[in-house]
């Protein structure tokens, strides 16, 4: 995907949620982004300050957007920079405040403080997922953290893992991230990162609540993606991590059509253009 210097805070959102998305670097100066509730989604914090440090590190296999408080002096000097290295980079047009203007969602910072606060960060749950635990994965790497990684082990391991590695336990009972009443591991973490006002994701969580739960009722999506994710399970075995790659692609298309096409409807035969 080609970049431009500048890119709009509707045009940064709609690349949002795809596999296709940009490195988002927040350069916002410390005490702004301390001050501040939350992160563009997927977005990574770096002190501007200390850029020589951490610029040549940054991974440069995508596209790299920079956001700042207004689209001023610091995320322009840090994309210049790295254009001049040769990297697709721009700036969000505007930054954080035409992010604002625009009523776009923010990833909470004190769940990300608290859940994700090193890139990349780690999570584990139970082996052989199907539903919720492809769904959370989906939305930590598209609108927590791009790198996070994902560990999968028996049921009675979850716990103890968790515990030896640091990683973050998801999807099991006793843990903080997992099933509350009929709602779904998925709902409790957009609820704790503060995107479940978002109308798609919410959409999103009511189909997957009623895929994992058995109330295809919910939503008339649940019964396909119910369908879907066995298929995929089946046809993956053993290989969790091959079954997140091809899930990941059910969930960014579900997300594609609940923005952009859940009105088109199709028919047989096709009228004359």
């Amino acid at each position: 995907m080609p970049v431009g210097f500048l890119i709009s805070a509707s045009e940064l959102w709609y690349l949002i949620g795809t596999g296709g998305a940009p490195r988002i670097i927040d350069v916002r100066r410390r005490d702004v982004y301390e001050q501040a509730f939350g992160l563009v989604p997927g977005a990574a914090w770096r002190d501007p300050q200390m850029a020589a440090e951490w610029l040549p590190a940054l991974d440069r296999s995508r596209p790299i957007i920079v956001a700042c408080k207004a689209g001023h002096e610091l995320s322009q000097m840090i994309a210049a920079d790295l254009r001049g290295q040769g990297v697709q980079a721009g700036i969000l047009a505007g930054g954080y405040a035409a992010w604002a203007e625009a009523g776009l969602p923010l990833t909470a910072k004190p769940a990300l403080s608290r859940f994700a606060p090193r890139s990349p960060s780690l999570w584990v749950t139970r082996r052989r997922p199907k539903i919720d635990r492809v769904a959370c994965p989906w939305l930590i790497r598209r609108f927590i953290d791009i790198d996070a990684r994902f560990l999968f082990v028996d049921p009675p391991e979850v716990l103890g893992v968790a515990r030896e590695t640091g990683a973050i336990p998801f999807d099991i009972d006793g843990v903080e991230i997992s099933h509350d009443g009929e709602r779904c591991s998925f709902d409790t973490m957009l609820k704790l990162f503060g995107l479940e006002s978002e109308p798609s994701l919410a959409r999103l969580a009511l189909i997957v609540r009623g895929a994992d739960t058995a109330r295809h009722d919910l939503a008339p999506e649940a019964s396909g993606l119910h369908a879907i994710s066995l298929g995929l399970s089946a046809l993956a075995g053993d290989d969790d991590h091959g079954l997140l790659e091809r899930g990941f692609g059910v969930y960014d298309a579900l997300f594609a059509y609940l923005r952009f096409a859940s009105e088109e409807r199709h028919n047989w035969p096709a009228k004359a253009a």
